[in-house]
């Protein structure tokens, strides 16, 4: 009886399993990714066999978590070059981004979908010795089938905002059962850790370790890259809307309209989030101001003198992009999505507006706000207003971009933390 909510769940799981396909194909029109090695989410992989023994199964949801784990990925390939690793992700912009990082250092299948049959199959074809889920992408059916086939589970990087807490709370039949099943827990913060705790974590199997966001490394190569990048957006003043949702382009464009009449040097560089909707919003600037005006990453040629936006429609980039931005907008904070990432323009020393959605972020945002390298807004036309300004007079936008870089710099080694966890819980566990 204690399960019987997770039984419901499950029931109703498989009665949506239709609606799943159809959403892979619909999805599949812009992105054919989603289309392709569909039977993956049902579990059906080839075995995984290794002279070198059981491989370590990571699963990163999507292109930002693969980011983030990114750094322990290679730590794991350059320390155990004989451990094999398995990643899983859900979308194909993170099965993308992991086979560009890493080609056939790993394996790569997508995630099954939260079924037993479908987890149990995957499971024992892959036998791996651990499972790291990276932040917050936890499923009762995956927990509860890596604690059937004995798989140690341990979620790094671990974020749950206050919003997110309560939703888990609403569910607490479901929810409790699969907190209680985890192996081990790095969270990002002490509010984190004590937000899981309350649903059911036990203490001992909680650490905490800081964000590995914060041990980013950019060489100078990179800068170098970004430098350049600027310059062949004729070394104008830059404004970036940065992972932008549907809607925030419209509001930006808004926001920004005075401000392109008055400043002819300023040019606007958006980075919609999801891949899929790079020919759609490059499409919706070129409708509002001309295709005269608009130009694509993707073809460097078509940055002229002439242009005003813009559109960064590339993958792997984004770095490139925060260094060669003046001010940053980011997105998803501007519609109730929670925010996106402010570690990597400051890691850059480009400044940060974010909008009144950031709960996502909440603890590092406040951090970075009370450090004086990023501050809040409630509009788009407020994060412009502040932009012109800073156009006009300078040095408060150079102050908090040296203020957002030295507070990045001061939260480092959470990667080294999280690397001393992996070994310990899921590599070399006690006996």
């Amino acid at each position: 009886m204690r399960e019987w909510s997770r039984y419901v769940y499950t029931c109703l799981f498989y009665i949506a399993v239709p609606i799943l396909l159809v959403r892979l194909w619909w999805r599949g029109r812009e992105s054919a990714g989603y289309r392709r090695n569909w039977w993956q989410r049902f579990g059906f992989v080839p075995k995984v066999s290794s002279r070198s023994g059981p491989p370590l199964w990571i699963h990163a949801v999507s292109l930002g978590e693969t980011i983030a784990i990114a750094p322990l990925v290679q730590r794991l390939l350059d320390q155990y070059p004989d451990l094999p690793i398995v990643m899983t992700s859900m979308t194909p912009t993170g099965k993308a981004r992991a086979e560009s990082l890493f080609g056939d250092h790993i394996q790569h299948f997508y995630c099954p979908y939260d079924l037993p049959d479908a987890l149990s199959r995957f499971i024992k074809r892959l036998n791996p010795l651990g499972c790291l889920v990276v932040e917050t992408e936890l499923w009762p059916n995956m927990v509860a089938a890596c604690e059937a086939q004995k798989v140690p589970l341990m979620v790094a990087n671990a974020r749950l905002s206050a919003r997110s807490a309560r939703g888990y709370h609403r569910v607490k039949s479901l929810a409790y059962p699969m907190m209680q099943r985890l192996n081990y827990l790095v969270a990002q913060s002490d509010a984190d850790a004590d937000r899981f705790r309350q649903l059911g974590v036990p203490n001992e199997r909680i650490a905490v370790s800081g964000s590995i966001k914060f041990d980013i490394h950019v060489d100078s190569a990179q800068r170098r890259e970004g430098e350049l990048l600027k310059q062949r957006l004729t070394e104008r003043f830059v404004c970036m809307l940065a992972s932008s949702h549907s809607d925030e382009e419209a509001q930006f464009l808004a926001a920004s309209q005075s401000m392109l009449a008055r400043f002819p040097q300023l040019l606007l560089l958006i980075v919609p989030r999801h891949p899929e909707r790079f020919e759609s919003v490059y499409q919706y600037f070129v409708d509002q101001l001309g295709m005269a005006a608009v130009a694509r990453r993707s073809l460097p040629a078509s940055v002229t003198d002439s242009t005003r936006v813009v559109v960064g429609d590339t993958l792997g980039e984004m770095l490139l992009f925060y260094t060669a931005a003046d001010v940053v907008v980011m997105g998803g904070s501007f519609v109730d999505v929670g925010g996106h990432n402010p570690v990597e323009p400051a890691a850059v020393k480009t400044p940060v507006f974010m909008g009144p959605f950031y709960h996502n972020f909440a603890v590092i945002c406040d951090a970075m706000v009370e450090s004086g390298g990023m501050a809040y807004v409630e509009s788009m036309s407020q994060a412009l207003e502040k932009t012109a300004s800073m156009m006009v007079e300078p040095a408060p936008l150079l102050g908090m971009g040296a203020a957002a870089f030295a507070y990045a710099e001061s939260q480092r080694g959470a990667l080294d933390r999280l690397f001393l966890q992996v070994e310990k819980r899921l590599i070399n566990p006690p006996v």
